[in-house]
């Protein structure tokens, strides 16, 4: 017998290989088609993955980013069936933004939790730096709660409340199927970035409770490859936070106060480029420490801000 027990916490195991396969419908599991955009990015991956459920009335999932080779290439899958439901698991642009646009050409129902809105009020000044990536004229036809059900011919889609990456997103799982369509919240190649005020890290690692507490076979996320031990990779993301968590209050213990130090001491190893978006990481986590009352900061938590331990937490 080898390997660590259930309960134990490893990093995660990212798997980056992956085919996109630009345009092609291609199958992932029964009655589910997988087709990848063509925009790949630092933060998109090889693309988008956009999915058709069913095979006589369909519903679509994660539509994509306003992009015409992508819409041609979701109509020639849907191949003149009924599409019933177009859901959408948050608004991203690379996401949401095509729903109108084939919804006007094959109909269906836009489903979602609801328009974006970020985790929390912004503080005085403050400045959403992903507004620019987010839908905001979005808004759906039918707003699903937790736990909602639509079904189709063959096919039922359950909301799952899983918001941490954005306010309003959804994962939905495949009844009867043990399959979930995780989107942004679970990918097999990367942490989801976290990045105040869009995204919260309490609810982040709320949402991996809530998925771990769940008896899943494959997660199919909106970026890369299948996930195929989902509580176990579930489990190694919860680990890998706590992880970063741990090093965030190193470095406070250690002097640094500023989030550009803690970046520069934790992120030595990453693209440079990816910097800023580590430094709103850094942020989530400071943010939700503050609100744990393990670190003080003057003034709500920002990017300039300065940290410091609280006092019953610096011998720990």
């Amino acid at each position: 017998m080898s390997g660590a027990p259930p309960d134990s916490e490893e990093e995660p195991h990212f798997e980056r290989a992956f085919e996109p396969a630009h345009g092609q419908a291609i199958t992932v599991a029964a009655g589910v088609r997988r087709i990848t955009v063509n925009n790949p990015g630092p933060f998109t991956f090889h693309g988008t993955n956009s999915y058709l459920v069913g095979e006589r009335t369909l519903a679509v999932i994660d539509p994509g980013p306003l992009d015409d080779d992508h819409l041609e290439a979701l109509l020639r899958a849907i191949d003149g069936r009924p599409v019933s439901h177009i859901l959408v698991s948050h608004t991203h642009r690379d996401h949401a933004p095509l729903a109108r646009v084939l919804q006007a050409r094959v109909g269906g129902v836009i489903a979602a939790e609801g328009p974006h809105r970020p985790s929390r009020p912004l503080h005085d000044g403050e400045i959403n730096p992903f507004s620019e990536s987010s839908d905001m004229d979005f808004a759906p036809d039918l707003v699903l709660a937790d736990g909602a059900t639509v079904a189709g011919d063959g096919w039922a889609l359950t909301a799952l409340a899983t918001p941490g990456h954005t306010a309003n997103h959804l994962s939905f799982a495949l009844e009867d199927t043990g399959i979930v369509f995780s989107a942004d919240h679970v990918m097999a190649w990367a942490t989801s970035i976290v990045a105040p005020p869009d995204g919260a890290m309490r609810d982040y690692m709320a949402s991996l409770d809530t998925m771990l507490a769940r008896d899943d076979r494959l997660y199919l996320p909106g970026h890369g490859g299948p996930v195929t031990e989902p509580a176990k990779f579930l489990r190694g993301l919860r680990a890998h936070r706590r992880m970063r968590e741990r090093g965030v209050l190193e470095r406070i213990r250690r002097g640094d106060s500023g989030i550009s130090e803690i970046v520069q001491a934790l992120y030595a190893s990453t693209d440079p480029r990816l910097h800023g978006a580590a430094a709103l990481s850094v942020l989530a986590h400071l943010e939700d420490l503050v609100e744990r009352g393990l670190v003080i900061t003057d003034g709500p938590p920002a990017l300039s801000g300065r940290y410091r331990l609280a006092e019953h937490d610096r011998s720990a």
